[in-house]
């Protein structure tokens, strides 16, 4: 088992979701973020008066996948992500010792589906 990680830009998260269902994954966890990479923000005039931003607004994905769905789900979130412009984000996939499933007790495998 393993738990994709993945930061993308807001606007593309549609496109994930695509391709992450033409993939036959459809489980997952959103979440709003901030964050900073290579970009390093932006600097921008509000009434006169210079802003900078360096934390810029993203999308987290968090999704558990048995072993032989970890290929598929990478693809598609490249996929539906790549823009080919710096600030398409970043995928990690990190060991995903165990997963219980409150409402049946399923462990393992079985509980992510």
């Amino acid at each position: 088992m393993k738990l994709v990680v993945a930061m993308i830009q807001p606007h593309k998260l549609p496109d994930v979701k695509k391709a992450l269902d033409d993939a036959e994954v459809h489980k997952m966890t959103v979440f709003n973020v901030l964050g900073a990479g290579q970009q390093r923000g932006y600097a921008a005039s509000y009434r006169g008066v210079k802003q900078e931003t360096n934390l810029l607004k993203k999308i987290r994905l968090e999704i558990a996948v048995n072993d032989k769905f970890v290929e598929p789900t990478v693809n598609a979130i490249s996929k539906g992500a790549r823009t080919g412009q710096i600030g398409d984000g970043k995928i990690f996939v990190l060991d995903l010792p165990e997963c219980i499933r409150i409402r049946t007790g399923e462990t393992g495998g079985p509980a992510i589906g």
